[in-house]
């Protein structure tokens, strides 16, 4: 069984959608811990579940070394298999990067390599787009820049906003996330080697 540890910044509706996988008896990964950089809306979910929660806050970028410090801490305690940032927005230090390279994963609002970065829907209409994407992939110490797990597009409407667009991008950037988590969980995709989902 693959154990889980998730990485929020916000409303947690990956995370949701994860936790709601991971009750299936089928699902071959369970969520053991959530943690945050503030006190976000996603934690109910963690609590809805009787999973156990942590909150790192996040200090400014002069004490990012002393808040990764204390993250990787924190996870050290329930030595996930598989780390999964879910709207985490922030750049994990590369110590914490390193330690658990590369169990390490993250959803993005975009296909990449198109529109890396924390304003990807925005930038994709920005750019006047027709289409855009969501992406799963390994982090590693750029911007969104780690091997490509799985990715699928998304149309952008003549009448699209950044919500809209948003809105429609993350149930697609849920389904890929779930489904990773369960190729890696079952052997079907190999971190260290991945091959993208076509």
């Amino acid at each position: 069984m693959l154990t889980l540890a998730v990485l929020i910044s916000g409303t947690g509706s990956n995370l949701r959608a994860l936790l709601e996988a991971a009750s299936e008896p089928s699902f071959p990964a369970r969520v053991v811990v959530v943690g945050a950089d503030r006190e976000a809306d996603g934690l109910a979910h963690a609590e809805a579940f009787g999973i156990p929660s942590f909150v790192v806050p996040w200090r400014g970028a002069a004490e990012r070394a002393a808040w990764g410090a204390e993250l990787a801490e924190q996870l050290a305690v329930w030595q996930p298999d598989l780390v999964v940032l879910s709207g985490l927005m922030k750049l994990l230090p590369p110590p914490v990067v390193a330690e658990y390279a590369p169990r390490i994963i993250n959803t993005h609002p975009a296909y990449l390599p198109e529109f890396p970065g924390a304003h990807g829907v925005r930038d994709a209409l920005a750019a006047g787009a027709k289409q855009t994407g969501a992406s799963v992939i390994v982090v590693d110490d750029g911007v969104d820049a780690g091997p490509i797990l799985a990715q699928r597009r998304v149309p952008v409407l003549p009448d699209d906003d950044e919500a809209s667009l948003h809105e429609r991008i993350k149930p697609v950037e849920r389904e890929l996330l779930i489904e990773t988590v369960r190729r890696i969980a079952t052997g079907d995709l190999d971190l260290a080697a991945p091959v993208p989902i076509s």
